[in-house]
């Protein structure tokens, strides 16, 4: 059995059930698929809505355009900050005050900061930004 959402010339829509596409083609085709709420026989199967739930694609679809876009942008990011920082690890929120407050040049810097020292960070009005790694590279299309 499979049933499919239909809608009718005057825009009602219902589901029906069939055996398969081919018990719904000649029900179709003999004018026996009526709309329950005016009777119309002139219908069209249309797409239904699918529920998913997370985590339920198969691992070998490609992900969606805008997954594979935010992860470029996002990679492209990190790279840039990799190439273009000084990474001074975990001395990042003592050199970012040195640097605020004119005790060292001012250069760009990453490292890593605990929420105490982050908190510090913000009540000084030093600005930072929490950059995470990129996730692994999503799935391509090979269309």
């Amino acid at each position: 059995m499979i049933v499919f959402e239909i809608v009718c010339s005057n825009g009602h829509v219902f589901e029906e059930w069939f055996q398969n596409s081919v018990d719904y083609g000649e029900k179709l085709e003999k004018g026996l698929i009526k709309c329950p709420h005016c009777g119309d026989t002139n219908v069209r199967k249309i797409l239904s809505p699918v529920p998913l739930a997370k985590n339920t694609r198969p691992n070998d679809l490609p992900d969606p355009p805008h997954k594979v876009a935010m992860h470029l942008m996002a990679k492209a990011l990190y790279d840039f900050v990799e190439k273009n920082f000084e990474d001074v690890g975990p001395e990042f929120a003592k050199e970012a005050l040195k640097i605020h407050y004119g005790i060292s040049e001012p250069k760009n810097i990453k490292g890593t900061a605990t929420k105490e020292e982050e908190a510090i960070l913000e009540e000084e009005g030093v600005n930072f930004i929490r950059l995470p790694k990129p996730d692994p590279a999503p799935k391509l299309s090979m269309n």
